[in-house]
């Protein structure tokens, strides 16, 4: 599980948003394209769901170190979130 710490617009890209997220003991940049569905200022401090044992990518010029898990629902991303309190770092299993 992570922690959303801060999120911002990807320069040129309609879709994608920046997001900083905290895993407990490291941060990561996550480059995810959620902003149709999500405000910057609504996803900061939501926990979600993320795999971070990938390779990281170049997206739009961004380096995204992490995938954030989500569902699709009328072609629009639904982020999985705990439904109870989870600290970041806590492993999916």
């Amino acid at each position: 599980m992570a922690e959303i710490l801060s999120a911002s617009k990807v320069e040129g890209a309609k879709k994608l948003l920046k997001l900083k997220i905290s895993l407990g003991n490291e941060t990561r940049q996550v480059i995810a394209g959620i902003a149709e569905a999500y405000s910057q200022e609504e996803l900061v401090g939501k926990k979600i769901a993320v795999l971070t044992n990938l390779e990281p990518k170049n997206i739009h010029g961004e380096r995204s170190e992490a995938m954030l898990l989500a569902a699709v629902h009328n072609n629009k991303p639904i982020l999985l979130i705990p439904d109870k309190d989870t600290p970041p770092g806590s492993p999916i299993s």
